[in-house]
């Protein structure tokens, strides 16, 4: 995925109200940006960070540009969470992600389960359907460990209990991670920060959700889908398995 503009770097000033951070460009110019992410961004949003922001499409838009990266450790770090689903998509034309692969149809936002919309439903004939819950990743806390989710999400956990309800019903039910970093080379939960969450993920992979992360090439002019990242968790041994 090519941004379709060059970013502008900046120095974060404050995020607040989730969805908005005061910038200072690097001519001096301050300015209010878009925030796509509504989780805690642990360790990505401290004053004095450097980020890259993407100017806006229209320019009658309220804000001129979205916060896209953050630079923490060292590298780049992707913050929309807006962005995976898309990723996902480029990844399959390119067939990048074979455990997805052999699909013909590609629906997105397909309502099912109570009242929820899957993120993305594969669909081939005389053969189940593959429901695809995808989650973006950022949070690192110990070197190349990535870590889900950053913040309590009762979201998160529904989804996870509807993919165990669609396996029931004989479809496949797929959960992926998609980490927006260039330095993880492993995946766990934060069950720390979401215990609910994790016992959703526990009930998941004993029910047949298949479990996928990938990472991501993440620099100023792209991000793209990279490589399959193993997951470090107690059922992650019985999920490779399957």
């Amino acid at each position: 995925m090519d941004f379709h503009a060059p970013l502008e770097l900046a120095r974060l000033e404050r995020r607040y109200k989730r969805f908005l951070a005061d910038v200072t460009l690097a001519d001096g110019r301050a300015l209010t940006a878009h925030c796509a992410n509504p989780g805690a961004m642990i360790g990505l949003a401290e004053p004095g960070m450097q980020v890259g922001l993407l100017p806006a499409k229209n320019p009658k838009s309220k804000l001129s540009h979205s916060w896209e990266l953050c630079h923490a450790d060292g590298d780049w770090v992707g913050i929309n969470t807006g962005r995976p689903n898309r990723l996902v998509e480029e990844a399959l034309q390119a067939d990048i992600i074979p455990e997805l692969s052999g699909y013909s149809l590609h629906r997105r936002e397909v309502k099912y389960g109570e009242n929820s919309r899957i993120d993305l439903l594969l669909e081939e004939p005389e053969q189940p359907a593959c429901y695809v819950e995808i989650k973006n990743v950022h949070l690192m806390r110990k070197p190349g460990l990535a870590e889900f989710p950053d913040s309590v999400t009762a979201r998160g956990a529904r989804h996870l209990d509807e993919l165990t309800a669609m396996v029931g019903l004989g479809h496949r039910a797929v959960m992926l991670f998609v980490v927006q970093r260039n330095d993880c080379k492993s995946l766990t939960l934060a069950s720390d920060l979401d215990p609910n969450y994790a016992r959703a993920f526990d009930r998941a992979c004993t029910a047949g959700v298949e479990i996928l992360c990938y990472t991501c090439s993440v620099s100023t002019t792209d991000i793209t889908i990279d490589r399959r990242l193993p997951l470090e968790w107690q059922n992650a041994e019985k999920d490779e398995k399957r």
